[in-house]
């Protein structure tokens, strides 16, 4: 079906967090290779149910509850909720009411090259969608967005707007335009423009660089709301949409997605967005290579082209060749930047599922922000721990991607000690299954060598099988510490040193 209008780009609505989308997409794995019917569709949807990943309004008491603590439903709550809970949505190729429901939520998936499904077809996997969803390579995220979005068409059979560009090479040559005018300073675009971007008909970088310069030119970088809507919707064809979203909520998502690739930096307290220098090969390749695209009239020849995974492309990425780990110069530039009491908060928010407001840290994933805001906070009160976060950094020193599934993520040295400091956001049953094992072997690598050594677990609250398991491997000499978020945060604030700030007599 055509839209034949063009469109403000917004990727997905229900969709927005990543690793969300690895949730949903490791539930409907299990079904790879079958066909898509409405009882597998049923099944998936009260597995999401059960697992608290999707949380329907009407639940019967104690429901909220479980799902806060990350604690599965049994399979008679879940039933009971999936029966109380009917929908009334209708998408284009699916029945009414839970099949549509679920293409909503799983097709940005097919549209970056996931997985292909429709009712009654196979569900096929791809080779893309397997690589996103292998746990043992968390770097692969950014490998596969970087895959994706080189490719991705706004003018794609999956929407059919007239707009016709790839954003990202939009975004890449735009930019590149904008840092060699002397005009300027060389720090990319600003977030204020990103809406003409959004809007933006077609794939002439030249005249979009030629518009922000006029712009530029008459009101500086600070244009009023009003200006950038009126250029907005001067490119538009349809009725007007939310100004709010057009100037916050839509560059807001286009800003996290293209972070997903680890090509973009954030300059200026994230007031503009720009080229990482630590990736320069890679974003040479996507311009030679995709600048001039395939134009695609059928869904499965546009998937088919944007889920093959191009081997020289990912071969240029530093997380393949060889990760751009944060420099200390970097992280004590973000130490000083940000003051005590707004990494507290940050960290206090992250343990209370709230969201921060934050230019900056509000673009980078909630579980890589964690890794971030403990590194500074540790740094921050403890001056004289050497801190090695092993997130991957764009050349800002802000995360863009974790570590390979074999390193800690953050090693510190104090005195003789090395501490292992491991952070996550589960709080569950799937925080023991998914953290205490690899805790256990990262530290058990380091005891081999000799490397005197314990580890540090922080989480919004640890879960009881988790603290179970720590005590229970002290008997081979293995020290696990399991802290919540706010009691370090805490301890930080009283203690002078990490080993103090971490001992769990002092609790």
């Amino acid at each position: 079906m055509s839209d034949n209008k063009y469109k403000p780009l917004l990727f997905t609505t229900t969709m927005r967090n990543p690793e969300r989308l690895k949730d949903f997409l490791t539930v409907l794995m299990e079904f790879d290779g079958k066909v898509l019917t409405n009882e597998i569709i049923k099944s998936v949807i009260k597995a999401l149910i059960r697992k608290g990943l999707y949380q329907p309004t009407r639940v019967i008491p104690g429901v909220k509850e479980k799902w806060g603590n990350e604690i599965e439903l049994s399979e008679e709550e879940t039933e009971r909720i999936f029966d109380e809970n009917p929908q009334s949505h209708k998408e284009a190729g699916f029945d009414k009411g839970w099949p549509s429901r679920f293409d909503t939520w799983f097709k940005i998936a097919k549209e970056l090259g996931f997985v292909w499904y429709w009712q009654n077809t196979i569900i096929e996997f791809s080779e893309s969608g397997k690589m996103l969803l292998d746990k043992d390579k968390p770097e692969n995220e950014l490998m596969v967005f970087a895959n994706a979005f080189a490719k991705y068409q706004r003018h794609n059979p999956f929407r059919r707007v007239l707009n016709k560009n790839v954003p990202l090479i939009l975004l890449i040559q735009t930019i590149q335009l904008l840092n060699k005018d002397k005009n300027f300073n060389s720090a990319g675009i600003s977030k204020l423009e990103i809406p003409l971007l959004l809007c933006w008909k077609d794939d002439n970088a030249e005249s979009l660089y030629q518009e922000i310069k006029k712009l530029r030119k008459k009101y500086g970088y600070s244009p009023s709301n009003e200006i950038i809507l009126e250029l907005c919707y001067d490119l538009l064809d349809e009725t007007k949409r939310d100004d709010n979203s057009i100037i916050g909520d839509y560059p807001d998502d286009f800003i996290r997605k293209m972070r997903l690739t680890g090509l973009i930096s954030l300059r200026g307290g994230g007031r503009f967005i720009d080229l990482n220098k630590k990736e320069l090969p890679a974003i040479d390749y996507i311009v030679k290579k995709y600048s001039f695209y395939p134009n695609f009239t059928t869904e499965k020849d546009f998937f088919d082209y944007i889920s093959k995974v191009d081997n020289n492309l990912i071969a240029t990425l530093s997380v393949y060749k060889a990760p751009a780990i944060i420099t200390n110069k970097e992280l004590d530039k973000w130490v000083k930047y940000y003051e005590w009491e707004i990494i507290k908060t940050e960290m206090l928010n992250l343990a209370q599922k709230k969201s921060s407001k934050d230019e900056i840290l509000k673009v980078i994933g909630q579980p890589l922000r964690l890794e971030f805001l403990t590194s500074l906070a540790i740094l921050k009160k403890l001056p004289n721990v050497a801190v090695k976060p092993n997130f991957i950094s764009d050349d800002e020193g802000l995360p863009t991607s974790f570590a390979s599934g074999g390193k800690p993520d953050i090693e510190c040295l104090e005195n003789i000690d090395t501490v292992l400091v491991e952070v996550t956001l589960l709080t569950g049953t799937q925080q023991h299954l998914r953290e205490s094992f690899s805790i256990r072997r990262h530290l058990e690598e380091y005891i081999a060598k000799g490397i005197k050594a314990y580890s540090v677990f922080i989480s919004p609250k640890a879960f009881i099988d988790t603290c179970r398991y720590a005590e229970f491997i002290k008997t081979d000499g293995i020290e696990v510490r399991i802290l919540d978020i706010d009691k370090f945060v805490y301890n930080l604030e009283e203690k002078t040193t990490l080993n103090e700030a971490t001992s769990l007599e002092t609790l």
